[in-house]
């Protein structure tokens, strides 16, 4: 994009996307959370998100299985949260346009992507 143009609503979309992955996971890294603790932990991203403009829905689940075999190696009964420990799903609305991201864990890096874009 050269600098006279304006962006898409696709691309605004996606740009929307990309701050809010990076607002919940750089917000929310290093977080207490314990298997008690982790379902008031994903409403507290999820709503802490979905404040942001053209946010239409942020789903945050804890993998708790992932928890509790970090928490069987450990004498804590909690842990950091990392990565490693959440899939989320995050819907962009931008005028037209629709945007679905997911993050997951892929070859043990919390990977962000792009599902799809609808206009």
């Amino acid at each position: 994009m050269s600098s006279d143009e304006t962006p898409t609503d696709a691309e605004a979309a996606c740009f929307e996307a990309g701050i809010k992955f990076g607002s919940l996971y750089h917000q929310f890294a290093g977080t207490p959370v314990s298997p008690d603790s982790a379902p008031s932990l994903e409403t507290a991203m999820e709503e802490s998100i979905e404040n942001q403009p053209h946010c239409r829905e942020v789903t945050v689940d804890v993998r708790l299985d992932e928890l509790e075999a970090a928490l069987a190696e450990s004498t804590a009964d909690y842990t950091e949260l990392t990565g490693r420990f959440l899939e989320v799903e995050i819907v962009i609305g931008y005028e037209d346009c629709e945007v679905v991201t997911h993050m997951e864990m892929e070859d043990g890096y919390p990977l962000m992507r792009l599902e799809s874009v609808r206009s």
